[in-house]
Parts: structure tokens; sequence; C-alpha cells
């Protein structure tokens, strides 16, 4: 995990060197729409209606500027739509196709979209959520671009080619398709358009129960939304059936909006709705139907083209099978080529790692040297002074234990010499107090006999008093 670490930190100070890579970043829940790709839609409002869970939004930039926006769903493994305006075509294409590592890997340190084979092992679970360039080699199909590349400039023309944009075609479809959608933007909208910046143009695809390989869906029909919110606005919608290339059909927006999921709106307001310019409309119509009849005018008037064309449907059918091989013999080197490169990336890497992992052992191994190391030598003066200080403690507590015993011999007879010496004063002294003590016995003696005396004569003679007043005749009581 380490060593992953340091590589996808190695890679992406490499991707920071090289300019003009190109970026996406997949919008989190609790952002409001596509955050900085918000201005190619009108109002800065997206699409509605889109809810289900497995509906990515991802903000597709480059250089560190936003240049479309796209739906993509996880589940189907294709771009529900791409929202994007028109620019200055380039007058040159180069393929080179990238992938959405946060799709398949939300915790992954990739921010960026980044080539397919430039990846490794650094991203889990890849092609989980998102179609592979494996799922295209050898299916038939043509990685078709919902945002074509030919509307757009140099720089936007690079962003375009991610495999988030792109769904499974046909060559003659995807020919057909970018073909269509170059003449009607660049005849029918732009020159009805006041202004070029105020045409937002939403491409897009209705997914079907058909898989390539099992795994990415192959639409049932293509679609274009377009909306000119200037002052004179007006919308337009266009469909093409994927099992006819020929096909292309105009509708209103909500007409097209009612072959889509339940509950969608395309445009904020229906890009004004009711009160759209039917003048502009049907200029823009007009223009359209101009383009349609004039390639099937073009295909009904050159007998010879269309023979050549059977001709080379004949061969094409007679080479397809041999183009094939060749296709499958290529992908088996290539994919042999990977897998040696991969082999060799491993083994380095498990070389490297243990070697790393031999370096962080003798590293740990020295560093824990050195600290118990460090640790004993300061010890040592701290159990050097701990070891004095103990002795003269112990030294002191002798010193007390010796002046503790004298003290206790010597009170010995120092005291037994003081009491003896005590105690003619303590008996002399005591002589007084013994006399006084005998003098106030003998006196309370004689009181207390004095006392009781009186106490048996007043009792006598309140006893013959008595007897004399009960027995003895008043008269003589009176002489």
């Amino acid at each position: 995990r380490e060593w992953t670490m340091k590589t996808s930190i190695v890679f992406l100070l490499c991707i920071s060197v090289f300019p003009g890579f190109s970026q996406g970043r997949v919008v989190r829940e609790d952002e409001t729409g596509f955050a900085e790709c918000n201005v190619f839609f009108p109002g800065q409002v997206p699409p509605e209606g889109f809810t289900e869970p497995f509906h990515v939004k991802i903000c597709q930039q480059y250089n560190k500027e936003p240049r479309f926006a796209t739906l993509y769903s996880t589940k189907d493994k294709i771009p529900l739509y791409s929202a994007f305006k028109f620019t200055k075509p380039a007058q040159s294409e180069e393929e080179n196709w990238l992938v959405e590592p946060q799709i398949d890997d939300p915790e992954n340190d990739l921010h960026e979209m980044v080539h397919e084979a430039d990846i490794g092992g650094t991203v889990a679970n890849l092609g989980a959520n998102q179609a592979l360039t494996s799922d295209y080699v050898g299916s038939g199909y043509e990685r078709g671009l919902l945002n074509p590349s030919l509307l757009n400039e140099e720089d936007f023309q690079v962003a375009t080619y991610t495999l988030t944009n792109a769904v499974p075609l046909s060559p003659a479809l995807s020919k057909s398709w970018h073909r269509d959608m170059g003449k009607v933007v660049e005849q029918a909208l732009i020159p009805h358009c006041s202004k070029m910046d105020h045409l937002y143009l939403l491409a897009g695809a209705i997914p079907s129960s058909v898989r390539v390989k099992g795994k990415v869906s192959v639409p049932e029909s293509l679609w274009l939304a377009a909306c000119c919110d200037a002052p004179e606005g007006w919308s337009l919608g266009l469909v093409k059936k994927t099992d006819d290339e020929n096909s292309l059909v105009d509708l209103t927006v909500r007409e097209l909006e009612k072959q889509l999921l339940p509950g969608v709106h395309l445009f904020k307001g229906s890009c004004g709705g009711d009160k759209q310019s039917q003048e502009k409309r049907e200029a823009v119509l007009q223009a359209v139907s101009q383009i349609r009849s004039g390639e099937q005018v073009g295909e009904s008037d050159n007998q010879e083209t269309k023979e050549s064309g059977w001709v080379r449907r004949v061969a094409g059918f007679i080479a397809t099978p041999f183009i094939k091989l060749l296709e499958l013999l290529i992908y088996i080197f290539v994919e042999l080529v990977k897998f040696v490169f991969y082999f060799l990336w491993l083994v380095v890497k498990r070389v490297v790692g243990m070697v790393l992992d031999g370096v962080y052992s003798l590293w740990n191994g020295l560093v824990s040297y050195l600290k118990a190391i460090s640790m004993v030598l300061i010890s040592i003066p701290y159990d050097v002074g701990r070891v004095i200080i103990n002795i003269f403690l112990g030294f002191l507590q002798i010193v007390q234990d010796v002046v503790s015993l004298t003290y206790r011999i010597l009170s010995i007879p120092v005291g037994f010499i003081l009491h003896l010496a005590a105690f003619p004063y303590h008996s002399i002294c005591a002589i007084p107090s013994v006399l006084k003590d005998m003098a106030t016995g003998i006196g309370g003696t004689l009181s207390l006999v004095i006392d009781a005396t009186a106490a048996v004569l007043h009792g006598f003679y309140y006893l013959a008093g008595h007897i004399v007043k009960r027995f003895v005749p008043k008269s003589s009581s009176d002489d």
C-alpha cells in the first residue's frame, strides 16, 4: 500500500508537470448541479428528472477549465447526455481516450481523467461502473461521441475523447451521427441564434437492453436538444434511430422529453415555452429539412456513388472476418505486451518493496538500538545519584539510632538519681500539708459531734413538749 501511494504521488507530480492533460471531476451529491460546468445550461440550471442513484454528474475539464458536462449511467455504462456549446472547430482530430478513475473508485486520489493504460493497479474495481476500451475491441461497435469533437476547438476537442462521453455505435451510424450533428449545428442552429454563446446543446442517448459483451448498453436512439435563449429564443429537438442511419426526425423539446424518463425537463422553463419565436423555429426547421432532403436527393441522383457504396459494402463484408481476425491478433499482442510490462512492473515493485522493507527494518533496528543505548547512558548518572542518596540516608539513620539508644541508656540512672534527690524535698514539704489535713479532720469531727448532740437534745425537747401538750390538763398547764 505504501508503494502504491508513492507511485500515485509520483504519477500525479508527473501529470502536473505536463500541461494539456484532460481533467474530469465527479461532482459530489452536496454540490449544486454540475458545479463549474453549470455554465453549459440555460440559466445555469441542469435538466431535471434524472434522479436515479446510478446517475453520476461529471464536470469535464481541460487545462483546469470546464469544457462540457456529462450525466453518466453507471448501470448502462454510457452517458445519458452531454451538455456543451459550439466553439470554433479544430482542423485536426487526435484520438486519445481517457477514463474517469473516481467512478469506479470514489476514494481514489486521482481526481483527474487519465489514460487507461497509465492507471496500472492504482484504481480499484476499474471498469465496474464505466466502459473500458476492451469492451469495444472486437465488438463491431465504435466509441461514438455524444459531444462530437468536430464541433469543438482544439482545447475542447481533447476533452471529448473520454469513454464517459462515448456510446457504442456502428461505424456507419457513428459517421452519420457526427455528419448530421455538424451540418445541423453549423448550417441550421448557429445562423438562427443571434448570440452564439447563448446556444445551448444537449446530445444524449436512450439506453436499450442490448449490451456489448453483456456490459455496455447499445442506445436505441440518439437525440439532440438545442436552446437559444437570446432575446428571440427558440428550442428544437432531433432524434436519430440507431437502426436507421439515415433517419433524422425533428420534434419539439416537450415531445422529446416524453420519449425520455418520466418527469424529465431538459431546459429551464422549456427555453421560453410558449413564448418562443415561431418565426425563428420555423426557419430552423426549414434548414433542418433542407439538410435532410439534400442528403436523400444526393443518394437518389448519384447512382454511381450508390453502386460504389454497394461494392464497398460487399468488399467490407468479405474483408470483415479478416479485419476482425487482425484486430483480434493486434488485441492479443497488445494485451500480451501489457501483461509482460505489468508482470515486470509487479516484479520490480516486489523487489523494490522487499529492498525498501529491508532498509526500513534495518533503520528501525538501528533506531531501537540507539534508543536503548541512549536510555542506558542516561540512566547511569541517575542510578549513581540514587545510590549516593540512599547511602547518605542510611548513614543518617544509623546516627539517629545511636543517639536514640544512648539517650535511652543514660536516661535510666539519671532519672533514678533525680528521683532519689527529690525524695527528701517532697517528704519535708509534705509535713505541713499532712498536719493541716489532720487538724482539719479533728475540727470537723468535733463540729460533727457537737452538731449531733444539739440535734439529739433538740429532738428530745420537741418530743417532751409534744407529750406535755398532749397529756397534761390545760388548767394545770396554765398554773
